[in-house]
């Protein structure tokens, strides 16, 4: 599966945004598909990820702030981020576990298609 994440911007401290990814290819999107995100000088970190059912986990620092959705028929993944902090600049990826995979991971090494990331940057 390839993925194209997009919709990264710069913003300001308080605004939203929201993050697209587009799964193409034989397979199409995965049962489950996640959001990373890496800052500079910093790990790749996990944000939030989806099942196929519409069950969702996310990282502590987001929660409240951020929704994951998905549209199937689209073969598409959302990230809609609320409330924005200048902590939150980071390049997003999108992720997809493999297909034969129903259950969510937060675990980075789970996944094994990943998209070329979008930067979103929050200044103050």
């Amino acid at each position: 599966v390839q993925l194209q994440a997009s919709g990264g911007g710069t913003v300001q401290t308080g605004d939203s945004l929201r993050l697209s990814c587009t799964a193409s290819g034989r397979t199409g999107i995965s049962p489950v598909m996640g959001w990373f995100r890496q800052a500079p000088g910093k790990e790749r970190e996990f944000v939030a990820a989806i099942a196929w059912s519409g069950s969702s986990a996310y990282a502590e620092f987001v929660k409240g702030r951020f929704t994951i959705s998905r549209d199937n028929a689209k073969n598409t993944v959302y990230l809609q981020m609320n409330s924005l902090k200048p902590e939150d600049t980071a390049v997003y990826h999108c992720a997809a576990r493999a297909q034969s995979v129903t259950v969510i991971r937060r675990d980075i090494r789970a996944y094994g298609s990943w998209g070329q990331g979008t930067l979103v940057t929050v200044s103050r």
